[in-house]
C-alpha cells in the first residue's frame, strides 16, 4: 500500500471511529440526538431497547477513540505492532459488524421492526464493510 493510500484509509477510518466516538460522548449527556427519546435511539441504532446512561456508552466512547487513534498513528507509520494490532482488531471488529448486518440483511438473524432494518441495510452494514475492508488493508500494510 502506498504512503498516500495508507494516510487516506487511515484518516478514513480514524475520522469515521471518532465521529462514532464523539456520538457515544454526546449520548453520555443525556441527549438522543437524531432521536427523540432514548428508546427511540435504542432501536434505530441497535434494534433493540439497550441503556444509553453513561456507564454504557463511556466505555465505547473510549473504544472506539482509542481505536482512532491507533488507526491513525498507523497509517502515518508511528506505534510500530501495537498500533499494527490494533488496527488489526478494528478490522476484524467491523468485519464481524458487517457480517453480521448482512445476516440481520438476509433474515437469517431476527431483525426488528422499525428504523433499524433500513439503517443497518442502507448505512451500517455498508459503511462496516467498507471501512472494515479499509482497515484491514491498512493493518496488513507495513
Amino acid at each position: 500500500m502506498r504512503d498516500t493510500s495508507r494516510r487516506r484509509a487511515g484518516i478514513a477510518v480514524g475520522t469515521l471511529l471518532a465521529v462514532d466516538g464523539l456520538a457515544h460522548l454526546y449520548w453520555a449527556t443525556g441527549r438522543t440526538w437524531p432521536a427523540a427519546s432514548e428508546r427511540g435511539l435504542s432501536l434505530a441504532v441497535l434494534g433493540a431497547e439497550v441503556s444509553f446512561a453513561p456507564p454504557v456508552v463511556l466505555p465505547l466512547a473510549a473504544l472506539t477513540l482509542t481505536g482512532a487513534g491507533a488507526v491513525l498513528a498507523h497509517a502515518h507509520g508511528r506505534g510500530g505492532r501495537v498500533t499494527r494490532a490494533l488496527t488489526g482488531a478494528v478490522a476484524a471488529g467491523l468485519a464481524v459488524r458487517g457480517v453480521a448486518g448482512l445476516g440481520w440483511a438476509a433474515g437469517l438473524l431476527d431483525s426488528p421492526a422499525g428504523p433499524f432494518y433500513g439503517l443497518n441495510l442502507f448505512l451500517y452494514t455498508p459503511a462496516c464493510l467498507g471501512f472494515g475492508w479499509a482497515a484491514t488493508r491498512l493493518a496488513r500494510a507495513r
